[in-house]
């Protein structure tokens, strides 16, 4: 039950660091899951590391560390091209 938690909680922190930082990132909604499950990861061990809570555990420290942390990994996954494909009527036309 906690990983299904995480991936929800992951899916919210993903779509709230997407809304947080300017401009459009290419990436889809799996690449906003998989970074928002690490933000989460991440904010929940900085609550355990301050004793707020569990790393599992739901917090409101924990979600707002999450969210910074799944902004950056957003940020530098948009910066390194992941998910930077190009639409379909972009292609040459042989590429089709």
């Amino acid at each position: 039950m906690q990983i299904l938690g995480l991936i929800l909680i992951g899916l919210i922190i993903g779509i709230l660091a997407r809304l947080v930082l300017p401009g459009r990132q290419r990436i889809g909604v799996a690449m906003t899951l998989l970074l928002g499950i690490g933000g989460a990861l991440v904010g929940g061990i900085v609550a355990s590391a301050l004793g707020t809570g569990d790393v599992f555990e739901l917090n409101i420290l924990g979600t707002i560390v999450g969210v910074i942390a799944a902004a950056g990994l957003i940020g530098a996954a948009d910066a390194a091209g992941i998910g930077d494909r190009r639409r379909r009527d972009e292609l040459p036309r042989g590429r089709r």
